[in-house]
């Protein structure tokens, strides 16, 4: 590696070379052999945020990512080229792919769609979500927090060259991880230089021809979950006729595709009593409370009543939880979450009722998620006929090399 080039250098072990070469952008701190700065006359400094060239034990070039010096992740790649350069082309280039790439697969739905998937799109630690007229961000690494003046702009000046009348651009930065990074937790509107944001934090959003007011200030998240807009979709196929349970609802969601869907009834449950009340808002907006119900209480204490209660009035029950588990450590009690509601529905479900379930968990994979499936159709005494196995919308894209990026799994079933 010449020594001309001006970033501090960190050498790393054949393991962590290993995951570079075969796709993944991060680098672990104890992977990191030695980290210093570089001798060329131009040298940056070795600070926290910096960019860094990363080095086999060999000296060969391996890429360059921004440090993070207080997390066990310790650097995080942005590109494997050594003949990038990081100003603002470099990023507005960046912004463009992810633009570009949303508006060939998500089609008129860009209009609602997430734009920066963190790694996935190149950008560690950044999420951008596009509600309308307004885009909403999470800024979860140090590194990126540094470039949030020079990335955010360009995001602005990227979609209103394409047509895109933005209201601004609000950070929803109350999030827990900032505190690995040393990074403060807060939300507001980012300053685009002038550009004067609304002070209203509610905008309205069209997904599968539904309806929606999103509170991007208080709702879970950015304000609203787009990663499941296809899956929403294919419940609304499968809803006409039928009498819906929807566990989890959030801001009713999968409830409102159901009964935009056909359903004769849709009964949407949450332990949140926000979530609830924002649910029933967005069914007026859609003229569909005629035939719902919203219901505020937790669902691992409804199910066990309703198999007590011999209530079998449901024959299509969704599951969409919050993720169980964010760790390695809890993934047994979160496989028991898993299984304790699957079973419960499929108890409730009369033969040939359907059930919707998913796990938003990354730890929680595939071949997990499967398995605990078989267990509790096993238990519960009941064969599964798949109708679908989904993940989630292609605009939060899966990076191959990059397991973290396949997070969502989604099956609908008969159950027989």
């Amino acid at each position: 590696m010449k020594s001309s080039r001006p970033y501090p250098r960190a050498t790393i072990t054949p393991k962590g070379e290993r995951a570079i070469v075969a796709g993944h952008p991060w680098v672990y701190e104890a992977e990191v052999v030695s980290l210093e700065e570089s001798d060329a006359p131009d040298a940056l400094p070795l600070t926290n945020g910096c960019l860094v060239d990363v080095l086999s034990r060999k000296g060969a070039y391996l890429g360059t990512g921004l440090l993070s010096e207080s997390s066990k992740i310790r650097l995080r790649l942005i590109t494997r080229n050594a003949n990038d350069r990081f100003d603002q082309a470099f990023w507005e280039r960046k912004v463009r792919w992810s633009w570009e790439y949303r508006k060939s697969v998500m089609g008129a739905d860009v209009s609602c769609c997430r734009v920066v998937f963190g790694e996935a799109d190149g950008f560690p630690g950044l999420v951008v979500d596009r509600f309308n007229d307004v885009l909403v961000t999470q800024t979860l690494t140090f590194g990126m927090e540094q470039l949030k003046p020079v990335v955010f702009p360009v995001l602005a000046k990227v979609l209103s060259e394409d047509g895109v009348a933005l209201r601004g651009i609000y950070e929803r930065n109350d999030v827990a991880t900032r505190k690995l990074e040393t990074l403060d937790q807060s939300c507001g509107w980012f300053d685009l230089g002038g550009v004067s944001a609304g002070g209203d934090t509610t905008t309205e959003i069209c997904e599968n021809g539904v309806r929606y007011q999103v509170d991007f200030e208080n709702g879970q998240k950015t304000g609203f979950f787009l990663d499941q807009k296809y899956n929403r979709r294919a419940v609304a196929a499968l809803a006409s006729g039928k009498r819906v349970l929807d566990c989890f609802t959030h801001t009713g969601s999968f409830a409102l595709n159901a009964a935009v869907g056909g359903a004769e009834f849709v009964n949407a449950v949450d332990v949140s009593q926000l979530a609830i009340d924002q649910a029933r808002a967005n069914a007026r907006l859609n003229g569909c409370e005629d035939r719902m119900a919203f219901t505020c209480t937790n669902v691992f204490d409804l199910l066990p009543q309703m198999e007590e209660d011999r209530d079998h009035s449901y024959d299509f029950i969704i599951l969409d939880p919050p993720a169980f588990t964010k760790s390695r450590k809890t993934i047994g009690s979160a496989s028991r979450g898993y299984k304790e509601i699957n079973y419960r529905a499929m108890k409730l479900l009369p033969r040939g009722g359907y059930l919707a379930t998913a796990s938003c968990s990354h730890f929680m994979d595939t071949e997990r998620f499967r398995r605990m499936l078989v267990e509790a159709a096993h238990d519960a005494g009941v064969q599964l006929k798949q109708v679908e196995e989904r993940q989630q919308a292609p605009d939060h894209p899966i990076l191959w090399g990059v397991p973290e990026t396949d997070y969502l799994k989604f099956f609908i079933f008969q159950v027989v």
